[in-house]
């Protein structure tokens, strides 16, 4: 089991001066069971997954629990021919949690933030623990990021998502 690093987030938060509200649930095993836990839609997950556009370049892109990224998309977005996923031991480099837990909330190492045009409303974000979110409005976390919004998304099958990975 990862290191609970939790307060880091937490304080993030606090200090970009989120309302928020902490809750810590046990192990789940997709995002319907992390939705359920948390007491929300998977829709109103926000994963947090770490891309890197070239040697040394990352960004954080914020996706709907219900969605996945569309590379291409974001490729366009970005303005580049290749987009990829770091191995864990790379993400964990950059931001300081392990995957599965990554929150650009209390980052390592501050990137710029992609959020999803679809991202609305009261929204739970992983907040660098298995099994620890943060309830928060996106509108206020999207803008206390400075995060670019964008259609960088496809619709998934909820029951094809996997692991919560928040």
């Amino acid at each position: 089991m990862s290191e609970d690093r939790s307060a880091r987030a937490v304080a993030s938060a606090e200090a970009l001066g989120l309302a928020y509200t902490l809750t810590r649930h046990g192990p789940v095993r997709s995002l319907a069971e992390a939705a359920t836990a948390r007491g929300v839609e998977p829709r109103q997950i926000i994963k947090t997954m770490v891309v890197r556009v070239r040697e040394g370049d990352h960004r954080f892109v914020l996706v709907p629990g219900d969605r996945e990224i569309a590379w291409p998309k974001l490729r366009a977005l970005l303005g580049v021919n290749r987009v990829s996923m770091p191995s864990a031991e790379a993400a964990y480099g950059v931001t300081g949690y392990v995957r599965g837990t990554i929150t650009p909330l209390g980052s390592a190492t501050a990137l710029p933030v992609i959020a999803d045009s679809s991202i609305s409303g009261a929204v739970s974000i992983g907040a660098g623990a298995p099994g620890v979110a943060l309830s928060v409005d996106a509108a206020a976390l999207i803008a206390a990021l400075d995060a670019t919004v964008a259609d960088v998304t496809d619709v998934t099958d909820v029951t094809d998502a996997g692991r919560a990975g928040t």
